[in-house]
């Protein structure tokens, strides 16, 4: 029986291509735009991740995300380091300053400023140059995506392509030059900002004078110490907030599906997906199994038993769905890997396969419900008319 039902699934090859397309589609949209929703979410606390060494982030009680900065009195610093359980703790800068290009242009950066001792809170992969040139004067080190796009000098030939910042060149932060040292690879921020590196004096050399410079403290617990237990510490001392490295991305990726629309925007395009899906797929494998009723007929009139007819239709659905499903993630890691040095955020971990094929497996178990009601009523006489 499971060799005749597939005959009759890839009998019609129009009607077998169109609910294969079907599913195709559906599946593409409920892989591919969940792992774009994904990556800008994973983007929002990208520079959480590559700053992996301390424990603790500590800032001010108001801070609601990571780039939203509410500047501290360096005293909280010290305040910070005499607390029991306190390995060490290091300031850190990040602001938003404006670079000022070889050509005139001005170019929104991430300026992140690193303790001058230790440079802890640096990029972890240096392609040019040594974190420790940062001490040198007037240092810097961009992250490659920056250097090569929004920081790259304008176009010097005919072809119009831009050159990217070298180890060497200059250019001006609030009017005062820096000179790049180093070429670093790091995540990209949910904005795509390049990212500048360099000592924590100088970064507030380079941002506008305030009374409040301290962005973040950042806090390495002694070994053997309960984190959760030093966070509360901190704050009840300090009058702080404070929070262990994975409690501050998800503050950061919450902000950002509580107070954007993009959760609803991709919501409803996985939601027009499926239900696209569903109605090419379900209006075709409905209409061919209309076509096919007489096939059915004649199954059931030779004692075929509802059960068998069932599990014909079953197994047509599941050869259909399994199809469509492996061509649309197909297609979709396809267009992550095309795209994978491009500005577009892409990330595809296996719970996203797990989502996507069961919104298919739903659409096939509606098509196929709604089919097996039809061969259900079906009457065996309607072989012998005409």
């Amino acid at each position: 029986m499971n060799h005749i039902a597939l005959k009759m699934l890839m009998g019609d090859k129009g009607k077998y291509l169109g609910i294969v397309m079907g599913l195709t589609f559906a599946s593409l949209i409920m892989t591919q735009q969940p792992a774009i929703f994904i990556g800008l979410m994973a983007r929002s606390y990208s520079f959480i991740s590559d700053v992996g060494l301390p424990d603790i982030w500590v800032m001010d009680p108001k801070v609601q995300f990571i780039d939203d900065i509410k500047p501290m009195q360096e005293t909280e610093l010290y305040r910070v380091r005499g607390i029991t359980g306190v390995e060490w703790a290091m300031p850190l800068y990040k602001g938003l300053l404006k670079a000022r290009l070889t050509d005139g242009a001005f170019q929104t950066c991430n300026v992140v400023g690193l303790d001058d001792t230790t440079l802890i809170g640096g990029p972890a992969v240096m392609l040019e140059g040594k974190l420790s040139d940062l001490r040198r004067s007037d240092a810097v080190i961009i992250d490659i995506d920056g250097a090569s796009e929004k920081l790259a000098k304008p176009a010097a030939t005919p072809d119009g392509k831009k050159t990217p910042l070298k180890v060497g060149d200059s250019l001006e932060l609030n009017d005062r030059r820096a000179i790049v040292v180093g070429l670093a690879k790091v995540t990209r921020t949910f904005q795509s900002q390049p990212v500048i590196y360099t000592t924590y004096s100088r970064a507030k050399s380079y941002a506008p004078v305030e009374r409040k410079m301290l962005s973040f403290v950042l806090v390495k617990a002694k070994p053997g110490q309960d984190k959760a237990e030093l966070v509360k510490r901190i704050v009840a001392i300090t009058g702080l907030e404070a929070y262990t490295q994975d409690d501050f991305k998800k503050l950061t990726y919450s902000y950002f599906l509580k107070n954007t629309g993009i959760p609803i925007n991709f919501g409803i395009t996985i939601a027009l997906g499926f239900i696209v899906g569903t109605a090419i797929a379900g209006q075709t494998f409905y209409n061919f199994t209309l076509e096919n009723l007489r096939q059915f007929g004649v199954l059931k009139a030779m004692g075929a038993s509802n059960s068998t007819l069932l599990r014909m239709i079953l197994l047509q659905a599941v050869v259909v769905g399994s199809i469509g499903y492996g061509l649309g993630v197909g297609i979709a890691a396809l267009f992550g890997f095309l795209m994978r040095h491009s500005i577009l955020a892409f990330k595809m971990p296996w719970q996203l396969l797990v989502f996507s094929g069961g919104g298919v497996g739903l659409i096939c178990v509606m098509v196929a419900l709604i089919s097996i009601m039809k061969v259900i009523r079906l009457e065996p006489a309607i072989v012998f008319k005409s």
